[in-house]
């Protein structure tokens, strides 16, 4: 017989940093293009803000899928390839946004 496990507070606290973390990539995305389009339009501006735009979206998915995995009673650990793509959306989005700056 498997016991239920209580699993507290734990996951709730993951589900809100992702969110967090969505919310910050989703701001970061946002000042890219911001920045991108504010005195003149450049081709490399609009690029890093373009490619910002696409990491951001992959992100979302990556955020999304693991906030659906902690509904479970007995959540999965996240997995390799997911903390990865995490960890390189979020270099690459900061990357992104350095390069439009500049």
């Amino acid at each position: 017989m498997t016991e239920a496990r209580d699993p507290g507070l734990q996951p709730e606290r993951t589900r809100l940093a992702w969110r967090r973390t969505t919310l910050t990539c989703t701001v970061v995305a946002v000042l890219a293009a911001k920045q991108a389009i504010h005195d003149d339009i450049t081709a490399a501006g609009v690029a890093g803000a373009a490619l910002s735009a696409l990491v951001w979206v992959a992100f979302l998915a990556v955020a999304h899928r693991r906030i659906q995995s902690l509904d479970a009673a007995r959540p999965r650990p996240l997995s390799h390839r997911g903390a990865l793509l995490a960890a390189v959306c979020t270099i690459a989005l900061a990357g992104f946004a350095v390069a439009v700056v500049v």
